[in-house]
């Protein structure tokens, strides 16, 4: 898919997996910090932290503006619409049409962020005409790796991506998977 690919809808809702991925929503805004203020989060993803009200304002704003752009699209996981639980991301990015997730910690263990991928890998493959779909993490994220292999994903046969992220160093494995 090139980089001038058309813009997303502007309303985005994806069911699937015993899940329904939504648009976030100003009555989210509260329930954001719980999800997303968490060590665990803060190590191992780019997402802000401490995260407080401000940085959910921010981060609902941030989400239209990347949307209105055509960059990426991030959508609260749900069960049936109501209550986030996490969220998963697609970005179109140089390197391939990109997935991303974090489950808020209190919903953990029940295979959201696994269910939340393919639900979103389908979306890219069936309405944005991807061939593949990646998720870029660190070989030590023992959560994440497992998700990418219950998600089908296989461990792709490039470079490391390395870099600094909040401090740290990084080096992230490619995941692949291919249109069905």
């Amino acid at each position: 898919m090139s980089s001038t690919a058309s813009s997303f809808p502007e309303r985005i809702e994806l069911s699937g997996e015993g899940l329904v991925l939504r648009d976030w929503t100003e009555a989210d805004l509260a329930a954001m910090p719980e999800l997303f203020d968490h060590p665990d989060i803060a190590y191992w993803t780019p997402i802000v932290t401490p995260f407080d009200e401000t940085a959910a304002r921010t981060r609902l704003d941030r989400a239209r503006q990347l949307r209105a752009d055509g960059t990426a699209i991030l959508l609260a996981i749900t069960l049936d619409g109501g209550a986030p639980l996490g969220e998963v991301m697609l970005r179109r990015a140089p390197e391939g049409t990109e997935l991303g997730y974090a489950v808020g910690p209190a919903h953990r263990g029940q295979a959201l962020a696994a269910r939340a991928v393919r639900v979103m890998a389908g979306y890219a493959f069936e309405e944005l005409g991807a061939d593949q779909v990646i998720l870029e993490l660190e070989a030590e994220n023992a959560a994440s790796v497992t998700v990418a292999a219950k998600a089908g994903f296989q461990l792709l046969d490039v470079p490391l991506i390395t870099g600094q992220e909040k401090g740290r160093p990084y080096s992230l494995q490619t995941w692949g998977l291919s249109r069905p």
